[in-house]
């Protein structure tokens, strides 16, 4: 049965908007269903709860880092942290793509307080210490990400979704059941014919 697997795509926004734009690409040219940031409103916690639900009706998540550590939650570490730190939690197939070279982006895409250089250096160990691949551009992240997640899918195949016409419904369920029970019973009686004989022939001698 054909099935399409969502993925969830972690990362800061504004500094990353191409990047991200090339990975959705990457993942609806696999015929997988990207979820993210996108789908959620500005930070509270009732946005936590959701992201929490969301990853957990993912069957792989990813994250990306470059030069940014991104909003600081409650627990002071940044929304992009937690929801990876969540992902490993929930056991989900992780995929972690890290610029290599953040020195070379713009100021503007880069922390400007020692604080988040310090957390987000912490975050890219952390992180690299799982599966992880290195980027250098949006192109570049986007080969990366169609190669990881083709091998990571046939290594770990998630449950996936369905389209509902496709789902067989409770009866034809039934009937595939009972016609599963009848071919085992079936089977049963031929190897049993076959370990005792035809009924009548017990008494046959060999030769007569």
């Amino acid at each position: 049965m054909d099935k399409r697997y969502q993925v969830f795509v972690s990362s800061t926004y504004a500094d990353l908007l191409d990047e991200r734009q090339e990975v959705m690409q990457a993942l609806l040219e696999l015929d997988c269903i990207p979820a993210g940031m996108e789908l959620f409103p500005a930070a509270n916690e009732d946005q936590w709860t959701l992201i929490k639900k969301v990853i957990d009706d993912c069957d792989y998540y990813m994250v990306i880092i470059a030069g940014r550590y991104g909003s600081i939650g409650p627990a002071g570490l940044s929304y992009t942290e937690m929801e990876y730190r969540y992902a490993l939690e929930a056991g989900k197939p992780v995929l972690g793509f890290v610029h290599r070279d953040p020195g070379t982006l713009p100021a503007s895409r880069c922390e400007a307080r020692d604080e988040g250089k310090a957390k987000l250096a912490t975050f890219c160990e952390f992180v690299q210490k799982k599966m992880c691949r290195l980027w250098d551009s949006p192109a570049d992240l986007g080969s990366q990400v169609s190669r990881s997640l083709v091998k990571l899918i046939k290594r770990s195949p998630g449950i996936g979704w369905v389209r509902g016409n496709l789902v067989p419904d409770e009866s034809a369920t039934e009937e595939i059941l009972n016609l599963r029970r009848r071919a085992e019973e079936l089977q049963a009686e031929l190897q049993a014919t076959r370990t005792t004989g035809p009924a009548g022939t017990s008494d046959l001698a060999q030769g007569e």
